[in-house]
């Protein structure tokens, strides 16, 4: 795969990542339905096989135990990969979540130390914020960032979940390479609310993370009940009650389109993000998901194509909100 530029700052990266959240346990049961380390395994190595090196985790996920996992995964050829992680879920000594976010500088020195420690590596090269902690300055937690980076710990910076402001603010202390944000075309809300227009007018990237929809816009969920029973996607209020049904109609009608090209669902999905000039990070732990997933980096749409997607779910369309209330919290959008 052509190798993108992400950011201003000197990093490149393949136009596609993979998200590895689902890989392992986390969140209190599955993620995505049952996960096998194997086929997990498996998956990142045919990744990078295909040219998709650009892999991305959380000490969150587990905790701790996705980059456990990609440490057995790279180890003996960490040169060859990007890693992506991200700190900001407080995690206290017991390995627990404590339901805080933290962006203190001790805690920061304190989560890239363990991370560093599980990804069995001494350098993470893109590092996020994953959550706004709003006790402490924003000017404050990217200082200690930027500090990471001098000591070479990390390369690059970014923040996930945060609107213009902050990003224009933590700019000015260190420069920001990403940020990271649902995106797809079933959640617009970066775009609506202008801050895609922020980090063009800024020179940073966006990492779209879920662009198929947590998998809802591959088009084979069609009922609730086609969830695994542990599935958190059934909790998720974009995927509840009658507002299921109206998504499972848009879906459709998105479909439509992937066949008259002979492509899957989801691999459209995957190829409007790009087209629209962002880096998708699919997540998926199997190996024949994450062919499919590449071939979309491979795919491309005229701009009739990208209306006629758009005109299906326009920009402004309710889908749903996509994390309960309590989660939403941590979204400073």
């Amino acid at each position: 795969m052509k190798e993108v530029k992400l950011g201003s700052q000197g990093l490149t990266i393949p136009p596609i990542g993979l998200g590895c959240m689902g890989m392992t346990t986390g969140f209190g049961g599955d993620i995505y339905g049952k996960a096998d380390e194997k086929e997990a395994i498996a998956t990142i190595h045919r990744s990078m096989e295909l040219g998709g090196n650009f892999l991305d985790t959380a000490d969150i996920y587990g905790p701790f135990l996705n980059e456990q996992l990609i440490a057995k995964a790279i180890k003996g050829n960490r040169e060859k990969y990007i890693i992506a992680s991200k700190f900001g879920f407080e995690i206290d000594d017991n390995e627990q979540a404590t339901g805080a976010f933290n962006g203190s500088k001790n805690y920061i020195k304190k989560a890239v130390e363990r991370s560093l420690k599980n990804l069995g590596t001494d350098y993470i090269d893109m590092y996020y914020q994953h959550r706004l902690d709003t006790s402490t300055p924003i000017e404050e937690t990217v200082a200690a960032m930027g500090e990471l980076v001098k000591e070479g710990k990390i390369k690059y910076i970014g923040l996930s979940e945060v609107n213009s402001e902050t990003i224009k603010r933590a700019h000015q202390i260190h420069p920001l390479t990403a940020v990271q944000s649902e995106y797809s075309l079933f959640e617009r809300q970066i775009e609506e609310l202008g801050i895609l227009d922020t980090l063009k007018e800024l020179g940073i990237s966006l990492i779209a993370y879920s662009p198929v929809g947590r998998g809802f816009l591959n088009g084979t969920i069609q009922k609730p009940e086609d969830f695994n029973e542990n599935d958190f996607r059934r909790f998720i209020p974009k995927y509840q009650g009658e507002q299921f049904f109206k998504n499972v109609e848009l879906v459709n009608e998105i479909k439509k389109v992937a066949v008259e090209k002979n492509i899957t669902s989801a691999q459209l999905a995957i190829a409007w993000v790009i087209a629209k000039g962002h880096t998708p990070i699919p997540g998926t732990k199997r190996v024949k998901y994450v062919e499919e997933n590449i071939a979309a980096a491979r795919i491309s749409l005229t701009q009739d194509d990208l209306n006629r997607l758009e005109s299906i779910i326009p920009l402004g369309t309710e889908t749903g909100a996509r994390y309960d209330a309590e989660s939403m919290k941590g979204v400073n959008l």
